[in-house]
């Protein structure tokens, strides 16, 4: 019988949320019987939402799997494996997922997905002077060299989604990236692999001496079987893989047999298991090889005026001995001028890529490490010397020795593929064809052919890679909801297979094979490609371990082809035009998986980092977003989909419960997939046919409630101290740890409509600036606004406060989008009439100025939208810079440590410097840390259900921030991230406006 799967294949539009056929459902209860009563300790998710948001990677295809697994120990991946053989009859297939990164759908099945990175992330042990390390397989890259900095080592193999992927999907696909040159693959790190072997047996793969060899091939059991076999299919073929596999750094990944056979006799089955995906073994621990970080480093930026000259500079260019070379071409370089990471790297790129500088086609960056200062400044001057004097001369370089501009042209680099993923229309960077390697040396011939053919299928794309290596990333832009674009994938892929082949090169230079498993036949060669099938067979009989990729078991279950696996694409067809319209960038979400790093200080995103579920990341919601649309649409078309609508519509209601629309995803998703916008659109929709929870009503009025409120403060403080409104308040909104209202009323003296600025002398006027005065400020904290109103005095300006102005913020959140509309018109009708009085404003809270560039630019007319609401601190250093405020010399004492409001930070990242920057400008120095979400929220942190989560984000990166020094040092500049400080921490921290009044004042 079939035992690929114990689902069927499906591809049709409504097969995503297709049941599972009766002896489908039965091998599937029976599987985790099996697993329940063998002590199984991890989670398991048999839900639609999480099924769809495994469904998916960073590859064009979507496979909807039975179930999604979450071992918590290591020993939960054996009894997996036991109770999916549990039946011999009706096996149930296993895949691993690590980081879900894969460009070629490596962990996808309609099998059983089992999920590493919920819970298999520890770092087990480090041995410093040994220089290894033990980790789990869910442990992320970056995880791991940041726990591995303050030893002076590092692991040295990179990929550009270093934040998420994991260490055992590298070893998956043997992966390796930038500075492969010098560093070389996963595999060369391995010392040993601790697996479980397809009988749920543990093996640890490490080196053996040519006697442990014979001793291991004299034992019985799986493991000696498949040390026997491995060995005979190098030794009998061993001219033969000598004469296929190709001589270049980027070798024939899945299975590696070129390196299993040591020269001194000895055998290494790690490096068959590297890069065979998931296919022959379940990874369980790895002890990885570790070696000294680099201290120094510099970057050579070099530009040129086309793509080929960049590419046929490099081979001259590593006479230099750079550590890594790598390309980016004009598409990519014009996406970045419109993505936040510009605002850090534009002084170096200067005017590269844009309409009116000069014509920059290719890019080299060239970098250098060692440890030695004079050794590095001899390599720059040698790379500098060629690009003085190459046939293929650059249009100008700049050499970059600041760590953090080195470390942004980085992260540039990384985010390619994303920004590939972002270019105007719907045909969009595609992954299919991304990873193709070739000897360095013929690269520029092999590219221009390349070319040639994408070229004569009509395709724009967009280039980048490891140039150094051979190694080019290619993204062809196509638009996969049209049937005449996906039929381009078959072609484009033979006709490059082909080509790769014809310069010695390979179709998978470093992603792996995934899908792409049929190609193996053609690079291997018939017989080399039977042993692999033998291989496979005697690893995995029953053909359970991520079964169609790679190799067939004993050619029973053919392998995957790349037309035969439904494509992503191909579900979106059903979308109408409104849908598609108002949830486009759920559309757009590519997979890469940005939303999921592992670094609590980055912004994006806090639901997830408390969770570690990927339901509830940008990622997971807009795969609901993006079902749920499909089914609204095939709905509008009178389809009967009442239950499966249903059941979409409520978890995704659920996921987006938990997103505490701080909008990191809308600015730092490569893709820009806005959650919170679209979240707000479907809370639209959701309730039009059902009635608003009491609290929703009661929020949406909340601003007018508090401008009533605030006008008897006192009065209002002692009524929510009592505990029977705390109680009722608790019980019936689910709202705990509401704010006091400030009693100081020194604010209202201030106050000053626009017909009162109209009658200002012009000389006045002239000097004058409105603060404006939000809801929750002017409420809660007027402390912040005074202090604002005083240090403008003190500068020499007339102040004067706006009226009590409601933003909309939490209307817009609720998706109550008439009320949201009605509020953001009479906000932008006030900036409007401030504005035609030539009257500069400023906000002192970046989640209140940013709503009239974002929520009320997106929810207005064009004509009608208004202006931007500068924050204080870009006002003040753009008066710095013309001369109209004077240095002067505050009494600061020790360091502020500013923390930036998570929205603040995403969507205006320049603030960080414009705050150190004004800071310096008053003789006080201010450091602005990584920092993630404080988890408030505005009324996120307040609400009953989400308080236990708001806690969690603050422990994970406020607390210790806070902690680390002074309180009186720390500073906040976010209304939401004062009151929880207030809250946990016992204190409130002041804004930053407030410490500089009081270093003017003499009272830091």
């Amino acid at each position: 019988m079939d035992t690929a799967s114990i689902l069927p294949m499906v591809t049709g539009p409504g097969a995503q949320n297709a049941e599972l056929g009766t002896d489908h459902e039965r091998a599937l209860d029976q599987f985790l019987g099996a697993l329940s009563a063998d002590g199984y300790a991890g989670d398991v998710a048999r839900d639609m939402a999480s099924r769809l948001v495994a469904a998916t990677d960073n590859s064009i295809y979507q496979v909807l799997p039975a179930a999604v697994l979450y071992p918590r120990e290591g020993e939960d991946i054996n009894r997996v494996v036991r109770a999916a053989r549990s039946d011999p009859e009706r096996p149930v297939s296993l895949s691993p997922r690590g980081g879900g990164t894969g460009t070629n759908g490596q962990s996808l099945t309609r099998g059983v997905i089992v999920d590493v990175s919920r819970h298999l992330n520890r770092i087990v042990s480090l041995d410093v002077a040994g220089r290894t390390v033990v980790v789990e397989p869910g442990v992320v890259l970056d995880q791991l060299n940041d726990y591995l900095k303050p030893h002076g080592l590092f692991f040295p193999p990179t990929v550009s989604t270093a934040t998420r992927a994991t260490i055992g999907g590298m070893v998956a696909t043997d992966a390796s990236g930038k500075g492969s040159r010098i560093y070389g693959k996963t595999s060369d790190y391995i010392e040993s692999l601790d697996v479980v072997l397809s009988d749920g047996s543990d093996h640890r793969a490490q080196r053996l001496t040519a006697a442990e060899l014979d001793e291991m091939l004299k034992g019985e059991g799986l493991a000696a079987d498949i040390h026997r076999e491995v060995l005979r299919v190098v030794t009998q073929n061993a001219s033969l893989i000598d004469e296929i596999f190709p001589r270049m750094n980027r070798g024939l990944t899945g299975y590696n047999l070129k390196n299993v056979r040591r020269d001194d006799g000895g055998f290494d089955l790690a490096y068959l298991l590297a890069g065979s995906e998931g296919t022959l073994a379940f990874t369980k621990s790895i002890t990885l090889r570790l070696i000294q970080r680099p201290k120094l480093r510099a970057l050579v930026v070099a530009r040129y005026g086309s793509f080929d000259a960049a590419l046929r500079d490099v081979r001259h260019l590593l006479a230099a001995e750079p550590s890594a070379i790598e390309i980016l071409d004009d598409k990519v370089l014009a996406v970045a001028r419109t993505d936040v990471i510009w605002t850090g790297i534009a002084a170096v790129l200067g005017q590269a890529g844009s309409p009116d500088g000069m014509a920059v086609e290719g890019l080299n960056f060239i970098e250098f490490v060692s440890d030695d200062p004079d050794e590095l400044r001899q390599r720059t001057d040698a790379a500098e010397s060629i690009l003085r004097t190459s046939m293929h001369p650059a249009s100008d370089w700049t050499v970059v020795h600041d760590p953090g501009v080195i470390s942004q042209l980085w992260m540039l680099r990384e985010k390619s593929v994303g920004l590939l993923g972002r270019l105007p229309g719907r045909r969009q960077g595609t992954a299919f064809v991304e990873d193709t390697a070739v000897p360095p040396e013929r690269l520029a011939d092999y590219v221009a052919e390349f070319r040639a053919v994408l070229d004569r299928h009509g395709l724009s794309y967009g280039m980048f890679g490891h140039a150094d290596v051979g190694c080019l990333h290619v993204r062809p832009a196509l638009d996969m909801t049209l049937p005449e674009d996906a039929a381009l994938i078959r072609p484009v892929s033979d006709e490059v297979a082909a080509l790769t082949k014809a310069y010695g090169g390979l179709l998978w230079g470093e992603h792996g094979r995934g899908y792409r498993g049929e190609y193996s036949p053609f690079f291997f060669g018939p017989v080399l490609y039977a042993e692999l099938c033998r291989i496979k067979t005697v690893f995995d009989p029953l053909n359970l371990l991520n079964p169609g990729k790679l190799a067939s078991s004993d050619g029973r279950v053919p392998v995957d082809r790349i037309d035969a696996v439904p494509l992503r694409g191909e579900f979106d067809r059903v979308l109408d035009f409104e849908h598609r319209r108002d949830f486009d960038r759920a559309v757009a979400c590519n997979g890469n998986a940005a939303c999921h790093t592992w670094d609590a200080s980055d912004a994006m995103c806090p639901s997830y980092k408390a969770t570690r579920d990927r339901v509830q990341s940008p990622k997971g919601r807009a795969t609901l977003l993006r079902t749920w649309a499909q089914l609204k649409s095939r709905e509008s078309r009178g389809e009967a989909i009442g239950a499966e609508l249903a059941e979409i519509e409520s978890q995704t209601k659920l996921s987006l419960d938990t997103c505490l629309s701080c909008k990191a995803c809308a600015s730092q998703c490569p893709v820009r997939v806005d959650i919170p916008a679209m979240k707000s659109r479907f809370l639209t929709a959701y309730y039009r046919t059902r009635t608003r929870p009491a609290r929703d009503r009661l929020v949406s009025h909340l601003e007018g409630m508090i401008g009533i409120a605030r006008k008897l403060p006192r009065a209002s403080n002692a009524v929510l101290r009592a505990p029977i409104v705390k109680r009722l308040v608790s019980r019936v909104l689910g709202l705990v740890d509401l704010p006091e209202f400030s009693t100081s009323s020194g604010i209202q003296g201030r106050i000053a409509p626009p017909n009162v600025i109209a009658r200002l002398p012009e000389e006045i006027r002239a000097r004058t600036v409105i603060v404006l005065h939000d809801s929750f400020l002017g409420s809660f904290d007027t402390d912040v606004i005074e202090a604002a109103c005083r240090l403008l005095e003190r500068l020499g300006y007339h102040v004067h406060v706006t009226p009590f102005t409601a933003s909309g913020k939490a209307q817009d959140v609720l998706g109550i989008s008439n009320r949201f509309v009605e509020t953001a018109e009479r906000a932008t009708r006030m900036r409007k009439a401030y504005a035609s009085l030539g009257v500069p404003m400023v906000s002192l809270d970046a989640a209140t100025g940013l709503l009239f560039e974002q929520e009320y630019a997106r929810c207005l007319p064009t004509d009608a939208a208004p202006r931007p609401v500068p924050g204080i601190e870009r006002f003040l250093l753009d008066e710095i810079e013309a001369g109209r405020i004077g240095r002067k010399d505050a009494r600061g004492g020790e360091a502020f440590r500013i923390l930036l409001h998570c929205t603040e930070r995403t969507a205006r990242p320049e603030t960080a410097a414009i705050w150190q920057r004004v800071f310096a400008h008053f003789g006080l120095e201010a450091a602005t840390p990584s920092v993630g979400c404080c988890g408030m929220a505005g009324l996120f942190g307040h609400q009953v259900e989400h308080a236990a989560t708001s806690r969690r984000l603050f422990v994970m990166s406020w607390r210790e921030r806070i902690e680390a020094v002074n309180r009186d040092r720390v500073l906040a500049t976010g209304f939401s991230c004062r009151c929880q400080v207030k809250r946990l921490a016992g204190r409130r921290p002041r804004h930053p406006i407030e410490a500089i009044l009081a270093c003017l004042e003499g009272h830091a």
